[in-house]
């Protein structure tokens, strides 16, 4: 599954953040914790590398905890600040402050010894489409100021917006790049809603989706679907079970194999069978226990 996805207003953003990178002295990454690898832009890394990284790892309700706990060490060994959040609580200001704090703190050290008055942390906010990067800015600021939807792209334009009196925040679209020349990061980023379901073959995604619950959650995945598979059973006959179970049928009692393939994405996409990581940290770090 080749996936090319590069609207004309995501090479536009990607621009406009490096023009506004002087104006800021940290950098904010938000992450789906389900994905901190995959949902992770390489592209800002050459972009943002003279800048601290706070790494907001978003959606963490929905994600496995041992996992995010993992992750936030991990990131913490790369020289960045992490913490975890879930961007529809109203308190996250309270978690995030501290942690951009930490990270400028060397640079309003050399401000003062400049001789700079004090000021608000002035941060950029930066990450891919549907991580809840505008629901975690409209909880920090106090009121929706940022578009929010259940859809790739919905944020077009930079904007300032103030977070109580020690940070000022600077807005950008969510950024893609070019070419997935991993297809399982695509399937991923499908598969948690951070790309249109129109640009990829949709059955691809369900199928790793269910390939990976019953590699790792066997038996979450049997109870929701009230089915008995494991890691050996066929596709065709997965998609019976669930069908059958569901009653995903079409005329003539057959089953209805599409809306079997929508119904397992939505399932696993809004949390209904249960918290996962699909990025493991033991995946991409050798020193990982």
């Amino acid at each position: 599954m080749s996936i090319n996805w590069f609207p004309g207003h995501m090479a536009k953003a990607r621009r406009e953040v490096e023009e506004n990178l002087k104006k800021v002295d940290v950098v904010i990454e938000i992450l789906d914790a389900r994905i901190p690898y995959s949902s992770h832009n390489p592209m800002m890394d050459d972009i943002t590398q003279h800048k601290p990284r706070v790494v907001v790892l978003n959606k963490m309700d929905m994600a496995d905890q041992a996992e995010t706990d993992k992750w936030i060490s991990h990131f913490k060994a790369e020289g960045k600040y992490p913490v975890a959040i879930v961007g529809r609580s109203h308190q996250i200001i309270g978690k995030i402050e501290p942690v951009a704090k930490a990270a400028t703190e060397e640079v309003f050290e050399r401000m003062e010894s400049k001789g700079i008055n004090k000021r608000a942390i002035r941060a950029m906010i930066i990450g891919i489409p549907n991580v809840g990067k505008s629901t975690v800015i409209n909880n920090i600021a106090k009121k929706k100021i940022a578009k929010t939807g259940n859809t790739p792209g919905v944020t077009k334009a930079q904007q300032w917006i103030k977070a109580g009196k020690n940070m000022e925040l600077l807005d950008t679209p969510g950024i893609l790049w070019p070419k997935f020349e991993d297809e399982t990061v695509g399937k991923k980023l499908s598969l948690t809603g951070a790309i249109k379901d129109s640009v990829v073959a949709l059955d691809e995604v369900a199928i790793y989706g269910l390939r990976f619950l019953l590699q790792h959650h066997p038996e979450d995945i049997n109870k929701f679907y009230n089915i008995n598979a494991d890691a050996d059973t066929g596709v065709i006959e997965l998609y019976e079970s669930i069908g059958k179970s569901r009653g995903l049928k079409m005329s003539g009692n057959e089953i209805n194999y599409e809306a079997v393939t929508n119904r397992v994405i939505y399932d696993i996409r809004n949390g209904k069978i249960g918290r996962y990581t699909f990025d493991k940290v033991s995946d991409f770090n050798d020193d990982s226990q």
